[in-house]
């Protein structure tokens, strides 16, 4: 009887050792590879938000064709047994045998062996509805491009593109990395996929990245995927998925897709972060009736989306804060504005957009909200040289302006970019539509500016120039002695004497008639006041030219932006001293009636908001950044908006 159980007991023991493991990894000769794959990190940077927006846009980009209800999804975040979580014990065998090769991965590795020991773990899970699911998973690891299980399981980097053109186009995805996002959230990189098609059939799938390894003495792939395999001839194979007959967190048993990660990571375990990045992404969508958002027990519709933007615990509501996040804005914006058209060229063919666009002299910071027509906001676009210009705008185009969008989208389609586009003609237009983009929303922010600042007895913003008339900027060029540079710029070196015109004599030639002797206009002439060589080079005072200097005032904050990219003498400084004087409509200097600390509050960096000393009425150490310096200027009561000035810069 003894002998009979024993018998038994072993016979188990051999059926549980020769079990094939539930996660497959793919056998190599070598080891080459020894580093984590760095799309992850791009991802675990990005948070929740990088999180949210990959999965909301899969969701979106599997919608229910011909259906004009809206997609469905449910977030949620709970804990499970990690024994509930299908073979994880063969994630964690694996684990426990990575070898970091670098400070890096041993560190990535060391935090994994520091998560395998807990007996419960959070997860989250992304369950949508009023979508089409994956197709083919009976299929298994086939070639066939209608097979979207075999794509999205088991091929990195490759995108299934629809057969209607004009539904690939308005898909949020593109580049097929951004199912990586979901194992960046995972402590071990862990992620599961649960499907139920069109026919009812339900399975389940997943994906672990770890690094090539060496398990029971045969070196490994670093992608690892739950899923079941069929051994073929020539020592080939093929994987299927399994029926999804696991634990209910792992159910999806409507049409659709469901992404469960276990072992999250604790920073993106925030329920008011993934409500934050939902409405940050995509109110164009839920305000369009085109997603519905249920989080845990929140539920972000059309109908509700104004009762988070406008709720402080969720975003900042006074409006002069909005520095940073400006979905509130965006909303407002986007609801109350009436779209005007923008053309944009990439200097071979117009593109035509929507623009909602907002004027308010409160708004601290200036963006563009680019929309794609799925509703998904890519980026907060800056304006060149407006970004702190007080107004709101929204951009959405057409079909033809979508396709062109989208191919400007970086791999996780949060920026406008020409980067990743290796043909140099392509390239080249792509530079130029971002940069007509600035051009062609600056001209409207300036109308704007105009409008709303009338000449009447205050600053005439139309010219943000401190001086307007060609006539004034030739009087004080000829009492200051102008130093010309190229296409007509001119930096202004201080003279306290007014130079004389020498008079031509009879046959010597002049340096207009004789240019090869022309003197290089960038070089100091020595000073004929005292002071010992050291001060000279220590320190030297330069008036700046009108064209240089950009002025603006908005209610009681003046922003002043100094442009020395067409100086040679400056450009390359890194920081200067500001000092400046009082002028009249006549060219009069009143150098000594002007107090700064008496005139301004506050004099600060606008970028990272530290505030400036002022010494014997200078500004001390502006920085200059690639060739530009920019000052806020918080006004006291007693300051006079009309007062022009001409400003000197010391380097």
């Amino acid at each position: 009887m003894k002998i009979q159980i024993l018998v038994e007991e072993e016979l188990i023991m051999f059926k549980q050792q020769s079990k094939e493991p539930l996660w497959k990894f793919s056998p190599i000769p070598n080891i080459e590879e020894s580093n984590f794959n760095k799309i992850l990190e791009r991802f675990y940077n990005m948070r929740v938000t990088g999180l949210t927006r990959e999965n909301t846009q899969n969701s979106m980009d599997g919608r229910l064709l011909g259906n004009d209800g809206p997609v469905r999804l449910k977030i949620e975040t709970g804990s499970i047994k990690k024994e509930d979580i299908p073979g994880v014990n063969d994630v964690i065998d694996r684990i426990k045998c990575l070898q970091g090769r670098n400070s890096y991965t041993k560190e990535t590795i060391q935090h994994m062996i520091n998560k395998i020991n807990q007996d419960e773990v959070r997860y989250i899970s992304f369950e949508d509805s009023n979508t089409r699911g994956l197709t083919g998973a009976k299929n298994g690891q086939s070639n066939s491009a209608r097979d979207t299980w075999g794509i999205y399981a088991y091929n990195k980097g490759v995108h299934f593109e629809e057969a209607d053109s004009q539904v690939e186009t308005s898909r949020g995805g593109s580049h097929g990395v951004g199912k990586i996002a979901s194992n960046a959230a995972s402590d071990l990189h862990l992620m599961y996929f649960a499907n139920c098609d069109e026919y009812g059939d339900k399975h389940l799938g997943g994906t672990v990245q770890l690094i090539e390894h060496v398990y029971d003495d045969q070196c490994y792939r670093s992608t690892g995927y739950f899923t079941d395999i069929e051994r073929l001839e020539d020592n080939k194979s093929k994987f299927y998925p399994y029926e999804n007959n696991f634990h209910p967190v792992f159910e999806k048993n409507t049409r659709g897709l469901k992404i469960i990660i276990p072992f999250l990571r604790e920073e993106y375990d925030d329920e008011t972060e993934i409500v934050k990045s939902i409405c940050d992404s995509f109110f164009v969508s839920i305000l369009e009736g085109k997603l519905e958002v249920l989080v845990n027990k929140e539920i972000i519709t059309r109908e509700t989306i104004l009762d988070y933007v406008k709720d402080p615990k969720y975003y900042e509501q006074d409006i002069t804060e909005a520095k940073k996040i400006f979905t509130p804005l965006y909303v407002e914006t986007y609801q109350n504005q009436k779209p005007r058209s923008l053309k944009v060229s990439d200097s071979v063919r117009d593109y035509n957009f929507n623009l909602y666009f907002h004027y308010d002299e409160q708004i601290p910071k200036g963006r563009v909200a680019i929309v794609r027509t799925i509703g998904m906001k890519i980026e907060d676009f800056k304006v060149t040289s407006n970004a702190n210009k007080p107004f709101n705008a929204v951009l959405i185009g057409g079909a033809d302006e979508d396709a062109y969008i989208k191919s400007l989208e970086n791999e996780s389609h949060t920026e406008l970019s020409w980067e990743h586009i290796k043909d140099p003609k392509l390239q080249k237009r792509a530079k130029r539509f971002i940069n007509n983009l600035s051009k062609e929303m600056a001209k409207i922010i300036e109308e704007a500016i105009k409008e709303n600042n009338p000449t009447d007895g205050v600053m005439n913003t139309e010219d943000i120039l401190y001086v307007v008339e060609t006539q004034f900027k030739n009087d004080l060029s000829d009492s200051l002695g102008t130093v010309m540079i190229n296409k007509g710029k001119s930096v202004v070196k201080a003279s306290t004497e007014v130079p004389k015109k020498a008079k031509k004599k009879r046959g010597e030639n002049t340096e207009k008639e004789n240019p090869e002797k022309k003197r290089d206009p960038l070089k100091r002439k020595k000073r004929e006041e005292k002071g010992t060589e050291s001060e000279e080079q220590k320190s030297t005072k330069y008036s700046a030219n009108p064209e240089m200097v950009e002025r603006l005032i908005l209610g009681k904050r003046e922003l002043v932006k100094f442009d020395f990219t067409k100086s040679e003498l400056i450009k390359d400084e890194t920081a200067c001293d500001i000092s400046l004087s009082i002028i009249d409509g006549m060219g009069v200097e009143y150098p000594d009636e002007f107090n700064l600390l008496g005139n301004y509050s506050s004099i600060a960096d606008p970028y990272s908001s530290n505030q400036y000393k002022v010494n014997n009425n200078v500004i001390k150490d502006v920085k200059i950044r690639q060739g530009v310096s920019e000052l806020q200027l918080e006004l006291n009561d007693n300051f006079n908006k009309s007062l022009k000035f001409v400003y000197y810069i010391e380097v």
